[in-house]
């Protein structure tokens, strides 16, 4: 089972993403066995999904989680919906700053996260990091990122995929500014505990399945 995260580059004048400094964290950590892959996307509506795309191509992960930075919070959300809506408040990297158009003509309204949300929420809390599920992802590049993973991932039950957005982070060498933010390590356990959730659902759901195949043989 291959596990793929992404996490943006630097936008709107930012230095550093710190989802893509979370991401990179936990892909230089991570000792879960099966193999876990990370990209960073460019922050622009028509190349983000693109990247993420070829990616999920070459690698064809069973757990995909995107990461995004949402500035002013000081926990971790876990997107419960994306929306086919984009109306960009500033232009994303390449320029562009779309208002009020759809991320997919003619696509459906919305999509839901196939990530087990409310475990992961517990099991987040568990562990004493501020996390919460969140029912909006904005309408800029995360959202409509969101928004073309789960359209990929409709109808595909061997796969859990969603988005969660990280605050900004603190490292003992680089406090943030503001008020709000988390620490590093706060942030790459959360995203740990998301991806290692995912997968205990994807094992439990394709055990119960052979059990049903099974004992529908049986009869």
């Amino acid at each position: 089972m291959t596990i793929l995260l992404s996490g943006f580059e630097p936008f709107d004048g930012a230095a550093t993403n710190a989802s893509w400094q979370a991401v990179s964290a936990l892909r230089d950590s991570w000792d879960g066995g099966e193999p876990l892959v990370a990209v960073e996307l460019p922050c622009a509506f028509a190349d983000a999904w693109p990247v993420l795309r070829d990616a999920i191509d070459e690698h064809r992960p069973r757990v995909v989680v995107a990461v995004g930075l949402a500035g002013g919070t000081s926990a971790v959300r876990l997107e419960r919906v994306a929306i086919n809506v984009i109306d960009a408040r500033i232009p994303d990297n390449a320029g562009s700053a779309p208002v009020d158009v759809p991320v997919v003509e003619d696509g459906p309204a919305a999509y839901f996260s196939t990530l087990p949300l409310k475990p992961a929420l517990v099991a987040v809390r568990d562990a004493a990091v501020p996390v919460a599920v969140s029912s909006t992802a904005g309408t800029y590049v995360c959202n409509a990122t969101f928004y073309d993973l789960m359209r990929w991932a409709e109808g595909r039950d061997d796969v859990r995929a969603g988005f969660v957005h990280v605050p900004a982070v603190s490292t003992p060498d680089a406090p943030p500014p503001g008020g709000e933010f988390l620490s590093l390590a706060d942030v790459v356990r959360a995203l740990r505990i998301v991806v290692e959730t995912a997968r205990a659902d994807l094992e439990q759901g394709t055990a119960t399945r052979r059990i049903e195949v099974s004992a529908g043989a049986e009869h």
